[in-house]
């Protein structure tokens, strides 16, 4: 990734997930806790956000949009930015280990965004065991996606404990504009992308129409075929499902409750290499084992639950874009596969599919059409589609040496999705050798978080010590004599 480009204004899906933030229980936060060995330099600290504000635009930038504006809203610089709001400081509370702090963390995350300010904060938790600290980040997804994430945190974390103050870049200038301006420049944001929008479909209409054409003369059936596919594939996307799929985890409200689970990264590699799958099939199949073992021991066992994915749509000419690349992928997930090692090549087999869907395609420009609905029938529809998701699950590549800040080491680093709806989110984020994931549990869903915290846990010992076998097998062929 080069230098992220930051455009004036939100995409339309980004503006979709703002306008249904209406509803309370569709809130896109995402919060993010690192555990430090000591308490960071509160100066340092200071100087690297301040100085990261400036070299990122969008953590100097609010919302501004207009209720009756045809053009997606606009990010401007806040003229009021006040570093002092966005960083707060507090001492851990309880026994100050990872349990209090992520307690510490959850009233953070509940607690809606000011809309007139940057859509972000930080706190720091000093006073932990042994002397350390704990960084607690709360970002809106509107500003990025997890894989955007890691490039903003980087304005935070250092590769030396005791790096060199670098200097400070000046302050983006703030520009208000009137309401009139506002007027002129969203008709001329239209235009222009009216304008964009014709010139490529003019491209390769011509194309698009001989191919077409030809396939449709030289392969009728298989095209055919394939509109029936995209079709179906696109009505599937837009489906509601306003009933989950548990017959237990059936409750919403507006709480979360958090928690998190660590693996060895190269075990788990191991583990999925045996089943021909990948590390994220190994995640999402000890997942659905955890959760399988959760419905077994709450007495009402289920066959399947519906689980969104978020899928990477990252290209070559938009990788550098900020906001949100990702497509979210909403499919049922088996529970009734017992065997760790056949639960990884099943689901392998169905995230591929799930990865070749037409209508990942159409989502952007479906999101330009909902987003030009009412406000309430547009979050009414996306709550029906929303509350029905057992679960989400999502998979962001970390650093992979070590980070600091402000003098502090990262030891550790959980990030906590928004639920948006759900019964619950596993985020598995890596740093160094292991893999680290955050569980954000609804209370009112997941009544025995800690059951199911020690469920997922068995899950992914039974699935580490069902690919040992696998790896010890191939270890002898290898070295057997030819």
């Amino acid at each position: 990734m080069g230098e992220l480009r930051y455009e004036d204004r939100m995409s339309d899906s980004d503006a979709l997930m703002w306008t249904i933030e209406k509803d309370a229980m569709l809130r896109s936060t995402i919060t993010a806790v690192a555990v430090l060995d000591r308490a960071p330099d509160h100066d340092r600290l200071r100087h690297l956000l301040e100085r990261g504000t400036r070299l990122v635009p969008r953590l100097r930038q609010r919302v501004r949009a207009h209720p009756l504006s045809i053009a997606p809203p606009r990010w401007e610089i806040d003229p009021h930015f006040d570093l002092d709001y966005h960083l707060r400081f507090a001492r851990a509370a309880g026994t100050g280990d990872l349990r209090s702090v992520l307690d510490m963390a959850q009233p953070i995350a509940m607690a809606g965004f000011d809309r007139a300010r940057p859509l972000w904060e930080a706190t720091l938790i000093e006073g932990m065991e042994d002397d350390r600290a704990a960084l607690v980040m709360k970002v809106h997804h509107a500003i990025t996606d997890g894989v955007g994430s890691i490039k903003l945190a980087l304005i935070m974390f250092e590769l030396e404990r005791d790096g060199t103050a670098e200097d400070m870049p000046a302050a983006p200038a703030a520009k208000v504009m009137s309401e009139v301006s506002r007027w002129v420049d969203a008709i001329a944001h239209e235009q222009r992308r009216a304008l964009g929008i014709a010139r490529r479909s003019g491209a390769t209409v011509a194309g698009s129409a001989v191919t077409a054409a030809t396939s449709v003369v030289g392969d009728p059936a298989g095209t055919a075929a394939r509109v029936r596919e995209t079709v179906e594939s696109v009505a599937h996307l837009v489906a509601p499902a306003t009933a989950p799929l548990s017959p237990v985890m059936t409750g919403r409200s507006l709480s979360v409750r958090f928690d998190s689970i660590e693996v060895p990264l190269a075990a788990v590699k191991a583990a999925a290499k045996s089943a021909g799958a990948t590390l994220n099939d190994a995640f999402v199949a000890a997942t659905a084992g955890g959760f399988a073992l959760y419905h077994q021991e709450m007495g009402a066992p289920a066959d399947a639950l519906r689980m969104t994915m978020p899928i990477n749509v990252r290209t070559a000419g938009t990788e550098d874009v900020a906001g949100n690349q990702f497509v979210p992928a909403r499919f049922p997930i088996p529970l009734d596969v017992e065997d760790p090692v056949e639960r990884m090549r099943v689901l392998h087999e169905l995230v591929l599919r799930q990865r070749g869907e037409p209508s990942l395609g159409f989502v952007e420009p479906m999101a330009g059409l909902l987003r030009r609905l009412p406000t309430t029938l547009t979050t009414g529809l996306f709550g029906s589609m929303l509350k029905g998701v057992d679960l989400v699950t999502s998979n962001v590549p970390g650093a992979p040496l070590p980070i600091y800040t402000a003098g502090g080491r990262v030891e550790a680093m959980y990030a906590l999705g928004p639920l948006t709806g759900a019964a619950a989110n596993l985020t598995l984020l890596s740093y160094l050798d292991d893999l680290h994931i955050g569980v954000n549990v609804d209370p009112a869903a997941v009544t025995e978080p800690d059951r199911l915290v020690r469920a997922l846990r068995t899950a992914w010992d039974d699935l580490l010590a069902a690919g040992a076998p696998a790896r010890a097998a191939r270890r002898r062929r290898s070295s057997s004599p030819a």
